[in-house]
């Protein structure tokens, strides 16, 4: 008897050994949400790699319980039909990834989802402020929307989490407001260090009811948040609109860009500091002031430094 089952096996694997011959080629599938191993095999015969069948018996007669996994993978040539299972059974996806580096104006957001040609479908810009800065892992055919949509949960968890550690220094009282100027932050200072130092310096500004006078903020109704890419005019400085902070004093009516979680933390918990005033250094650094006179004094000593090294 035992010597029937085993040769009723090796007779088995022989046939579909002979009926599974190796994929002929290197090849990317995709393998949607809830497939069946019918749907997986119609799926790999549809793209020249084995057959349905073949891959069926695989699974009927020597394939584990473990279910196939959802998402793309790369069927590599040589692989028969019992290797292609065990990879969807594995879930070891190719991995494609939108990089959304932070202070990334939604227009570009989108911009970049666009270009995109492995997504699909058709997106609105997002909310300025709604998406988190990250690298998100995507699936070819996937919708733009999904990964939106991931992308506004990624920043909804992290902000709720921030906004829970918020201390009694912050200026913000909610989250569009928190949002507003953690974007000036991140669009003021590239350097992590200085966030809550820039942060402290706005929150200051706030309390006395001081112009924030961020140029970002005059830049932003003009381009959407993307560069400038010259001096902003004296026209565009005096310009009354609800972005300009050289104009009105308070904050813009909602945020420049899409801050990072470093930037939000500086804003919900700023440093307390007495500084009214910072200037750029040209190295992506500034210097701070606590009156108008040392500001002044710093403006002019590295403005010439500047000038100096042929930057200005």
């Amino acid at each position: 008897m035992h010597r029937f089952r085993w040769l009723t096996i090796a007779i088995l694997t022989l046939v579909l050994a002979a009926c599974s011959p190796g994929a002929p080629k290197d090849a990317e599938v995709v393998i949607p949400p809830g497939a069946s191993i019918a749907k997986a095999g119609q799926i790999l015969e549809d793209a020249g790699i084995v057959s349905a069948s073949s891959f069926r018996n695989e699974a009927r007669f020597f394939g584990s319980k473990d279910p196939i996994k959802p998402g793309e993978y790369k069927v590599e040539k040589g692989m028969d039909a019992g290797d292609i299972l065990a990879l969807f059974q594995s879930g070891k996806t190719i991995q494609r990834l939108v990089m959304i580096p932070q202070g990334m104006p939604s227009i570009m957001v989108w911009e970049r989802l666009m270009a995109e040609e492995r997504l699909t479908g058709e997106i609105p810009v997002p909310p300025e402020g709604s998406i988190l800065p990250d690298s998100y892992a995507f699936t070819t055919g996937e919708s733009r929307a999904a990964v939106v949509k991931r992308m506004q949960a990624a920043m909804d968890r992290a902000f709720d989490e921030l906004w829970a550690k918020r201390t009694p220094r912050t200026a913000v009282k909610d989250r569009n407001q928190a949002m507003t100027l953690a974007s000036i932050v991140e669009k003021e200072t590239s350097v992590p260090a200085e966030r809550r130092t820039v942060a402290g310096v706005y929150t200051n500004r706030l309390a006395i009811g001081m112009k924030l006078q961020a140029d970002p903020t005059i830049i932003y109704p003009i381009t959407k948040g993307k560069p400038l890419g010259r001096r902003i005019l004296r026209s565009e400085i005096q310009a009354v609109n609800d972005y300009n902070t050289y104009s009105m004093a308070g904050l813009p009516k909602g945020p420049i860009a899409n801050p990072g979680k470093a930037s939000i933390a500086a804003v919900l918990d700023p440093e307390a500091n007495d500084y009214l005033f910072f200037v750029a250094k040209g190295d992506g650094s500034h210097i701070f002031a606590r009156t108008l006179a040392e500001h002044n004094a710093n403006v002019q000593k590295w403005y010439a430094l500047r000038r100096e090294r042929g930057e200005m």
